[in-house]
């Protein structure tokens, strides 16, 4: 797994000074306190810092960020609309435990056998969708009502009860 965990995007450059919306999927109003910088990704897949002069926390899902060096909406707008992630120390101190995106790293299970660790999170609006690596292949896993039977966070396990051949029909 990753050390860095998305969470959002920047949408929309704000005022004059090169501040920027974030729209994040945190579950909850935050204002980045103890968090010293975000990152992008560069076109080789490296991880670049931005660091925050201040952040205001607007709603449960965006905040306002000011980053060091970005000064006008000109500069702004050359970061807009990028993916943003955080350092899983400064995500896991961040995010809201009834996040969906909290579930990032925790295990799989159906009946008592460890299907993957969950890479991505995908929020839609009757499910949530759950990304695990089976020998090399990327797998979704839905979470819903019929197939989510218990949550235990202190093990960092999700055990699931999965359509029949769901499995299969990603691995062959």
């Amino acid at each position: 797994m990753s050390d860095y965990i998305s969470i959002g995007k920047f949408v929309a450059v704000h005022g004059l000074k090169g501040e920027l919306i974030l729209k994040h999927a945190l579950g909850k109003k935050t204002s980045f306190k103890g968090v010293k910088a975000i990152f992008t990704q560069t076109a080789d897949r490296a991880y670049m810092p931005w660091f925050i002069e201040y952040a205001k926390g607007r709603t449960a899902d965006e905040v306002l960020i000011k980053l060091e060096d970005i000064n006008t909406p000109e500069a702004a707008k050359k970061v807009n609309q990028k993916t943003i992630w955080l350092t899983k120390e400064d995500f896991d101190q961040q995010a809201s435990q009834s996040a969906a995106i909290s579930f990032i790293g925790f295990m799989i299970i159906e009946d008592e056998n460890e299907l993957g660790v969950i890479t991505e999170v995908i929020e839609q609006p009757h499910q949530i969708l759950c990304t695990i690596d089976i020998n090399g292949k990327e797998v979704l896993i839905p979470l819903h009502q019929e197939s989510l039977l218990k949550v235990d966070r202190p093990k960092r396990q999700i055990h699931v009860n999965l359509p029949e051949g769901l499995i299969e029909l990603y691995t062959g």
